[in-house]
């Protein structure tokens, strides 16, 4: 398919599902910021009646989504209820929980007591989904892996040598770290008990809906160990919980599991073996950022290490004993070390660099921009050899500030690949005058009609150098007064 025809083949899906099940037409679609997945979200809306649709070519993990979405609605455990399924199952409409996530909330209340009987709450749910789902869940039903054993563990954490470790350009011995992380893996892949375990158990996969906890993005669950989950959303480096709460947390979930008659288990052992997968969550973690952020060159994910850091130090200063491996004990030393938290927090601090960067999207036909710098010069990027959105009818007159036009550039186009060369190149730069205290940088990026390619590219680099570097930042579009837009973009702006 043209990727016109899956723009409009998707929408005109959801559109006739959501018409077959409330039985009236769709008013408004929504598209919704994607994930790291291949999975694309619309908010679907009539009036006031809403839905969320899915579209995922991924058959089996769609599968697996409806699977534990029954089994977990089955034991009145909280997730979106299903509303109906294409015949070819790759688009469905679910509830629409709202736009509020427990990080969403944690972050922008802090610590209040509200927000701990939210977690409370979270992880008695959970307690629920890992020992009462768990008990009947059939396996087979997993998309991908089935279980957290000694071969996903070790997975982890080579995921972290590889994609973090490795790129920090420290030395350590390498046949040694491996050597223990093969031990470590076989170690952990042997605890029991093993259960329903959600895998990505943290705040931003629950919803807060009517003052109720919701979970959503549990396509992963497999078989494992309980206290995976737990370590997830206590730890999440962004969330950056407090000590106090984190232990209250976990006390809350040990009661909970008396208060759904578990079986009497090993407390002792169950806290143990919680601590070392503490460990194996928050490599993971970093493995991930790693990978996001320093190889795919996104902010988010960039400005994620320092947190992640700062939490693995006071992991190790906290568990003086775990890791009990001396080669990985001390990498991980060096690795959340006061001089790396530094490196990864520069957007953090109050300083700014005195370096002042001017972004301009502009169009060929116009010619190019010149430099308002002194010095003259700087970066001009040519987006033209990326697909053009502006060829088809479903973008003609929307820009590269819209969500539609951002989702096709980065699902159907090299544009992902482009912006990546781009942050590398312009990084190089940027890192040598600061270090200089140079005081201007001028980029630029040409497309044909300088308001789609151009314009993302530009909003783009902008938000990674505010992000990454906590620049001064002015972004400019040219061509605005040009852009082809209908009567009802123009009146909306």
């Amino acid at each position: 398919m043209t990727p016109n025809k899956t723009i409009v083949q998707i929408t005109a899906i959801i559109e006739k599902l959501f018409e077959e099940h409330f039985e009236k037409k769709a008013e408004v679609v929504e598209a919704l910021p994607v994930s790291g997945s291949d999975r694309r979200y619309y908010r679907v809306s009539s009036g006031k009646t809403a839905a969320i649709a899915t579209y995922n070519i991924n058959v089996a993990e769609n599968n697996t989504f409806f699977y534990f979405t029954e089994l977990m609605r089955k034991h009145q455990i909280n997730v979106p209820e299903v509303y109906k399924i294409s015949k070819d199952r790759r688009a469905y409409l679910q509830q629409d929980l709202g736009r509020v996530s427990l990080f969403d909330m944690v972050i922008k209340e802090g610590y209040t007591e509200p927000i701990r009987k939210l977690y409370h709450k979270s992880l008695a749910q959970l307690a629920k989904v890992q020992w009462i789902a768990g008990r009947e869940a059939d396996y087979k039903q997993c998309f991908a892996a089935k279980q957290f054993d000694e071969k996903a563990i070790m997975s982890d954490l080579l995921y972290f040598k590889y994609y973090f470790a490795d790129l920090q350009g420290i030395s350590y011995d390498r046949s040694g770290l491996m050597s223990e992380m093969e031990m470590l893996s076989k170690d952990l892949g042997r605890v029991q008990p093993q259960m329903l375990m959600f895998r990505d158990f943290q705040s931003r996969n629950i919803m807060i809906h009517e003052g109720k906890v919701f979970f959503i993005d549990y396509q992963g669950s497999m078989q494992g160990p309980p206290q995976y989950d737990i370590a997830s959303l206590l730890w999440q480096a962004r969330a950056q919980l407090p000590a106090a709460w984190k232990e209250d947390l976990l006390n809350g979930y040990i009661s909970a599991l008396n208060d759904l008659h578990v079986p009497r288990m090993d407390e002792i052992h169950f806290r143990r073996g919680y601590v070392q997968f503490v460990l194996v969550r928050l490599l993971q973690v970093l493995g991930s950022y790693g990978f996001r952020g320093l190889l795919q060159h996104k902010a988010h994910f960039i400005t994620s290490i320092g947190p992640a850091l700062k939490n693995l130090e006071q992991f190790l200063a906290g568990h003086p004993q775990t890791p009990a491996y001396p080669e990985l004990r001390s990498l991980l030393e060096k690795i959340s070390s006061q001089d790396m938290q530094d490196r990864y927090t520069t957007a953090a601090s109050d300083k700014k660099p005195s370096l002042t960067v001017q972004i301009n999207s502009f169009s060929y036909k116009n010619g190019m921009p010149k430099s308002a710098s002194p010095h003259g010069g700087g970066f001009v990027f040519d987006c033209r050899g990326i697909l053009n959105p502006g060829r088809y009818d479903a973008y003609k007159h929307l820009t590269g500030n819209e969500e539609l036009v951002r989702q096709f550039l980065e699902r159907e186009t090299r544009m992902p690949d482009f912006m990546n060369y781009v942050y590398a190149l312009v990084s190089i730069n940027v890192d040598d005058y600061i270090a200089r205290g140079f005081e201007n940088l001028t980029v630029s990026f040409g497309c044909t009609g300088g308001q789609h390619r151009s314009v993302y590219a530009a909003n783009q680099l902008a938000h990674y150098l505010r992000t990454r570097y906590n620049l001064e930042v002015t972004v400019e579009h040219l061509n605005e007064k040009k852009w082809m837009l209908t009567e009802v973009n123009t009146a909306a702006e």
